[in-house]
Order: structure tokens, then sequence, then C-alpha cells
């Protein structure tokens, strides 16, 4: 009897170990814990006993029970919340095509498919950003939002199966070419933000067992140290890194390098935001959505900071930055809430921007200025100004009013920035009673193979900006230097010279007259010759008549809502069409008129416009006379010149 027993256990043995698992847990786990974190005694006893699956299994019932460290956004006592909310349809969509691993990538593409056995170095279309953001995961925050509204456990299974299969298949090293897209630091850093709100969504799933754990902290420790050495140089990216930092720092504290993490993101946004920004509140890259970028992000990490009780590591002249810089954008925003495209900018969302004043709000309670935009003027006030000059930064907004029959003309006369921004001073946007009428030309992709930057490249000319030219060639050089910029009730003035080619210089006179209508006057001055141009395109559907023996173009909306458009050199300058194109968002291109008013220049001798832009309601035309006086020298401090509007002839004298 003993013999046939000891028999069958023999036999069974083996079946009873199958499927048992061993623990890969090891000892080294731990290395990037701080053992001596309040709560976490317990679990340093495991593992000074070397019990290290019932130290992980301690550890992760520490996490689910942690409630001193909260999260911005997504908290664990948030869930019930969520539990049967119905997701918008975008997110959704996301949820559920991820699971199917057709991954949402980028706004610009959609979705792509990347297979049953996900292959994280696809690249479908040779654009940058598209390799890029697949290593944001911005699929993920909605898988969690579905399981939370749900609490269908097969987002929270595929979500750890996908999170373990991306750690598997791109480990730091991998290749040069691979490194370069997963673990460029901006990308990381997205992870590392985003992984927050992640972990807490999931935490209390089946699938979010002890061995997970150990995996997602060694991995998100591994991230946080790969940004600590490897920060970019300057720039947005080096805000992102370093206000993502101290997410990492303030979230797991847990982790022995989190106070390093922290440190070092408070320490480089409190150099960063003196020298990113312009002592008028711009930021130096001089794009408006980047702009708006930086405010968000110097206010979440302050917001974090608060939560993590260290705000007081933040002076208070970091908060007094952050407000000028609020008061910039309501300066160059139009009474939309839209902004202009300048550099690489698309066209802003009103519901986005209001609830970026609402957030803004949250911090300055006091500012009435901010108050209004947020309540979309039904509370608080708007600025007791019009126009103003952002002079360091060189925005320039010509307007009559805040509310949405205004007339408003903001001008780009720039000190030099970088990638984001364009070759392009003195373009403009006009925008009068709810129309755009000049939309710069926003930015269709950012860069890739030679196909993707030709596209790029496109929207960068100078010809498609409302500038100057010669030669239709690129401004060398964004450098404007303010001669002027004098605001009263009757007259607006702004001159400015900028640097355009080595040898030429471009002066440009923008004249906002009777809070009504505007002169540009231009001047080529220097040795360089060829043909001079001054460009100008106009929104999409405007329909335009060009009357090019009197120079002027006239555009033709239904509701009597127009603009007309006249250049004064008809002896030396001649109209002709370009080619035009707009692009409001990534990838997306509209065809629109585009025209030029050009004349050689032939020797050392300045080349001058005059062009009048003058917005008018109903089918009657303005028939307008221009006619230079005496002594009109902008650049040398005197403007003096009549016009007259239908019979009505008025001098325009200014000294400066």
């Amino acid at each position: 009897m003993k013999l046939k027993f000891l028999y069958l256990f023999i036999l069974l043995f083996p079946l009873s170990v199958i499927g048992q698992k061993k623990s890969s847990i090891s000892k080294d786990d731990f290395a990037i814990l701080n053992l001596d974190h309040p709560g976490l005694e317990k679990v340093k006893q495991l593992v000074s006993k070397q019990k290290y699956q019932e130290a992980s299994k301690t550890l992760l019932n520490y996490y689910k029970k942690r409630t001193d460290i909260k999260h911005p956004d997504y908290n664990l006592a948030d869930k019930g919340r969520f539990l049967g909310k119905k997701l918008s349809k975008d997110n959704q969509e996301k949820a559920d095509k991820g699971l199917d691993h057709h991954f949402y990538v980028h706004k610009g593409y959609g979705y792509f498919d990347y297979g049953k056995d996900i292959n994280w170095e696809y690249w479908p279309v040779k654009d940058n950003e598209v390799r890029w953001q697949l290593h944001r995961h911005y699929w993920w925050t909605p898988m969690g939002l579905a399981y939370w509204s749900s609490g269908d456990e097969k987002y929270a299974k595929e979500w750890v199966a996908q999170y373990v299969d991306w750690v598997k298949k791109n480990p730091k090293g991998l290749s040069k070419e691979n490194d370069r897209f997963a673990w460029r630091p901006l990308e990381v850093s997205h992870r590392i933000q985003e992984q927050t709100g992640l972990f807490n969504m999931f935490l209390t799933s089946p699938h979010f067992t002890p061995e997970f754990l150990m995996v997602f902290l060694n991995n998100y420790n591994k991230h946080a140290n790969h940004i600590l050495e490897n920060y970019s140089e300057k720039g947005n990216h080096l805000l992102f890194e370093a206000q993502r930092m101290i997410y990492a720092g303030a979230f797991f504290p847990e982790l022995k390098n989190a106070p390093t993490w922290r440190k070092s993101g408070i320490e480089i946004l409190n150099t960063e935001i003196k020298k990113q920004i312009y002592p008028d509140g711009m930021q130096f890259e001089l794009s408006p959505n980047y702009h708006t970028a930086a405010i968000n992000i110097f206010l979440k990490a302050l917001r974090m900071a608060q939560l993590a009780n260290i705000d007081h590591e933040f002076p208070p002249s970091y908060k007094d930055i952050i407000e000028k810089m609020i008061m910039a954008q309501v300066n160059f925003s139009f009474p939309d809430y839209s902004f202009p495209m300048f550099g690489d900018a698309w066209v802003a969302d009103k519901k986005v921007s209001i609830r970026n004043f609402q957030d803004w709000q949250q911090i300055f309670p006091e500012n009435n200025t901010i108050t209004y935009y947020a309540t979309n003027g039904k509370k608080g006030e708007a600025l007791p100004f019009l126009s103003h000059g952002l002079k360091d930064g060189g925005f320039y907004t010509f307007r009559n009013s805040w509310k949405d029959n205004a007339t408003a003309m903001v001008l780009k006369a720039s000190p030099p920035a970088f990638w984001h921004s364009q070759p392009d001073n003195g373009t403009f946007e006009l925008w009068v009673k709810g129309r755009n009428f000049m939309p710069d030309a926003g930015v269709f992709v950012y860069g890739g193979d030679e196909e993707i930057l030709k596209l790029r490249n496109w929207y960068r000319q100078t010809k498609i900006h409302k500038t100057l030219t010669l030669n239709n060639e690129d401004i060398e050089i964004n450098d404007a230097q303010l001669i002027n910029w004098h605001t009263s009730d009757k007259l607006d003035v702004l001159v400015y010279k900028n640097p355009s080619y080595a040898g030429l210089n471009h002066i440009r006179t923008v004249l906002f007259i009777d809070q009504q209508y505007f002169i540009i006057l231009d001047k080529a001055e220097g040795k360089d010759v060829g043909k001079v141009g001054i460009h100008f395109q106009l929104v999409e559907n405007s329909n335009p008549v060009y009357n090019n023996q009197q120079n002027s173009v006239t555009t033709r909306f239904k509701d009597g809502n127009n603009l007309f458009i006249r250049n004064f050199n008809q002896d030396q300058a001649q109209l002709a069409e370009e080619e035009g194109k707009v692009s409001y968002f990534y990838r997306t291109e509209v065809e629109r008129p585009a025209f030029v008013f050009e004349q050689n220049k032939t020797n050392e001798n300045s080349v001058n416009f005059a062009t009048v832009l003058y917005p008018y309601q109903g089918e009657h035309v303005p028939n307008i006379v221009f006619e230079e006086e005496t002594g009109n020298d902008p650049e040398r401090g005197n403007i003096h010149f009549s016009i007259s509007v239908d019979g009505k002839k008025q001098t325009i004298q200014h000294r400066f």
C-alpha cells in the first residue's frame, strides 16, 4: 500500500507544479527603493529575510492603501465617480482600437496597425513625429479611463501586456535608431508623467500583480534617471522634461532618487523661467502655441509641488512671471480666443482656450482679466487699454475693441528665435468682426525624410508670409529693431527695421488710423539689387477681385464684411497672383488666394511701397487715394502723408 501511494505521488507531482511560475523577483528589484521611507517598514523586514515575493505583495498593498500622495488628475478615490460614466467617442475609440493594436499615434494620421505581435519599430510614414509619438502611448490613458468607466478587466489585462511588451522590446541600447525615438528625453518625460496616472488607474486590477509592480517601478526609475542624465539643451523640451521630473519625484517618494529628481526639476524651471521668458512675458521661441504650452508647463509643476507640499521651493517671482505670460497671451489674442499662427503654430480652439483660462484662474483668482477670459466675458474685466506692444518678444497688437466686433491686427517684428520660429519678420494677421482675413501660413508638418522636410519647408518660406522679400528668397536674419511704437485714440504707429539680407534692410511702418484702417509703408534699402516684393495672403473662400490697373484686391464675402487692399505705387509696382496655402491642422492644408506687389531695385537707391488695408461693410468698395507729403520719412521720425477716402481727405502727420 505504501509503495502504491509513493508511486501515485511521484506520478502526480510534476502536474502539481505545472503553472506555478517561479517568482523572478530578486533582491536587486528592491535596490531602487528607500526602504526607510515611512510605511515600508514591513517591506524592509521581508527583504532582509530574503522573502522577496512576500515583500513585493506587501509593497503592492502599501500602494493600494497609500493616501498621502495626491495626483493632479487621477487618484484612487476618483475611481468611483468614473464608474458607469460614458467616455467621449474619441477616447472610447482609442481604447478599443488599442486593444487590437491599432494605435492612435498622431492627430495628423490617426490609427496604424502595429500587428498582433507589436512591432514598436514600425514606421508607416517617414514623419519623425509618428515614430516619436508612438512611444508616448496616447491610447493608454483612454484605456485606463475605459477600465474605470466599464470595470472590464480586458483593458487592464491588455495594458499590462503592452507595458511589459514595450519594456522587453525597447531596452536602452537596442540600436542607435531605436534609442533616438524610444529614448528621446521628451518622450521619456511624457511617459513618466502619464504613467503616474496610469499607475492609479490600474493599481487595483488583479492583473496588476506584485511581479508587474516590480517591473513597473524599475522601468520608471530607469526613465527618470535617463532624463537626469540627458536633459535637452534648451527650449520647451527642457521645460517639459523638468516639469515631469517633479511629477516623478513627488509621486514616487519611495524611490531613492526621488529627492534628486524633484530638486533637479525645480532648479531647472526656476532657472529657465528667467532665461526663456522675456520681461514682457513672451516665451523666447515666439510661437503662440508653444507660449501657451510653456504657461501650462510652469503651472503643472507648481500644482504638483503644491500637492507634495514643496511649492515653497518656487520663489514668488515664479508665479509673477507666469501671470505676465498669461497677460501677454491676452494681448496677442483675438476676441474669439484664437491667436496668430506664427511659426510652428496652428489655429487655437476656443473651448480649449477657455479651459486653459479656467485653470489659470484657479491660480490667479484676483486677476480680473483672467476671470474675464475664463468666463467668456460674463465676469471680470477686459484690459483697460487697446493697442499694445510686447516690445521684448516683438508682438505688436493694434485693436479698437475687445469685443467680437473688433478690428485687430497682430504683427511680428521679433528678435532671433530658433527651430519653431520661421523667417517671417513683418508678417501679421488681420481680424475684423469675427473674420480672420489674413491668417498666417501655419505649419503643415515637422520633420522626417526628404519628402517630409520638403513639405515642411514650403510653409517656412518668407514669401508665403505677409512681409518683404528680395528675389523671393528667404529672410536671412530675423532681428527686428524697434524704431517707434506709439498709441493714441486717433493714431497707432509702429516703425521697425529688420536686417533681412546681408545687403538689404526692410523698414516697415504700420499706421492704424482712426481705429478703422491701416496704412503700411515699406522701404527696402541697401546695396542689393533684384526683384523686391511685398506679399499678402487671404483667407480661403474670400473670392477676391484682382484689379491690375488699380493695383488692388477686394474680397467678396456675401455677409458684407470685406477687405480692400490697394498698393499706391502703380507706376513702379505690379500686382501678381501667387500660390497660396494655409495649414490650420497638422497634415491638413487648404488652398487660398495670395498675391504680391513687386518692383525692380536696380541700384543702391531705396524702393518704397505704400499700401492700404481698409475693412468695410456693405457693397460699396471705397475709393481711396494716397499722397506722400514732403518730409515723410518714418525711419527718421517723421510721418507725413494725405489720404482721401471717398473724397474725404485727411492729412496724417506725426513726429517722434
